[in-house]
């Protein structure tokens, strides 16, 4: 019989049966249950699936996010890719249904599971989102000439204007600048800049923050995470007014030049709708498309957890865009840690 506690443990505990786990993420650490708590604001429950003889059989980090405009949700994990029920098939199936019980004990409009893998239990699946893995060799050059002509060309564009890439933990405030200036240009609030101090101080050799630079001026940055063999990028954004001289494209060349230099053999492009604009963006690397089969329990008609693609969202970001970038950046933080 499988039994579902949650854990109040140490993060030692917690991570070694992560870091054991096949299917695990880095959105399984133990150090994300800090994150959503302290720093963005949330209720979070840490659960284990036991067998009779108390050994673990699965996890689930799951995040309670409340808004009164945009609903109540029950999310593994917000503002991430991945972060579902990990662990022996009955345990997965286990937490889920703890999950949808607590969803419904609560008055969730929507439990979302971001899994890899299908779950199994009194959910149904979603295949809203998808993702586009990349294959990385073992060296650049092999990956350069992997790349036909047009790419080759318009990674070039930047480099000769002089733009070059920086790395490094000290480039997230250089990161942070880009990010909240392309957030208002779309017309959607921008997380907190304490979520990126706090991802540099709680993992400082998973995070990778990468900017491109016009001079002294970042134009195009990017943060993501590695986790075993496996890169994603998982914020990325670039100036408007700099399209013109694809600074996005030198971005992305340059992330997975880190990648390779670090020993990672799959770039992850993070998650898209498929068919889009990002999604075109992202197959031109030459990647394949894998499917995010996340798991969901609505109370009503609720499908996903806001998206830009409503009617209401897009007259709201028409007007977040005509914002001043300071007002902006002061308001969206606010806003954006209760969208998950």
């Amino acid at each position: 019989m499988t039994t579902i506690q949650q854990f109040s443990g140490d993060d030692a505990t917690w991570n070694a049966y992560v870091d054991a786990a096949g299917s695990s993420t880095f959105c399984h650490v133990a150090g994300w249950r800090g994150i959503m708590a302290d720093v963005l604001g949330h209720e979070t429950f840490s659960l284990v699936a036991r067998d009779d003889h108390g050994e673990w059989q699965g996890v689930l980090p799951l995040v309670r996010v409340r808004s009164p405009i945009f609903g109540h949700f029950l999310v593994s994990m917000p503002f991430l890719n991945a972060g579902g029920p990990i662990g022996a098939p009955g345990a997965v199936r286990a937490l889920a249904n703890w999950a949808q019980a607590e969803a419904r004990r609560s008055g969730a409009d929507l439990l979302e599971l971001r899994s890899r893998a299908p779950v199994d239990g009194d959910v149904t699946r979603s295949d809203r989102k998808i993702t586009v893995h990349r294959e990385l060799p073992a060296d650049t050059t092999l990956l350069w000439t992997s790349f036909p002509s047009k790419l080759r060309s318009q990674i070039r564009r930047p480099q000769k204007e002089g733009f070059e890439p920086r790395f490094g933990l000290d480039q997230r405030d250089a990161f942070y600048e880009v990010f909240a200036r392309d957030m208002r240009s779309l017309g959607t609030p921008v997380l907190p800049r304490a979520l990126f101090d706090r991802l540099a101080s709680v993992f400082p050799d998973a995070v990778e923050f990468g900017v491109v630079y016009r001079g002294e001026q970042p134009i195009a940055a990017g943060c993501g995470f590695m986790w075993r063999n496996e890169f994603e990028m998982v914020w990325a954004s670039s100036l408007r007014e700099f399209r013109r001289q694809a600074p996005n494209m030198l971005l992305y060349w340059s992330f997975m030049q880190r990648m390779i230099e670090r020993g990672i053999g799959i770039f992850d492009f993070g998650r898209c709708s498929p068919g889009g604009n990002t999604h075109a963006f992202k197959r031109q690397w030459g990647g394949s498309d894998i499917a995010l089969p996340w798991a969901q329990w609505s109370r009503g008609e609720m499908t996903a957890t806001p998206t830009p693609t409503r009617p209401i969202f897009r007259a709201a970001a028409a007007c977040w865009k005509r914002l001043p970038l300071s007002i902006a950046n002061r308001l969206g933080p606010v806003i954006a840690v209760r969208i998950p």
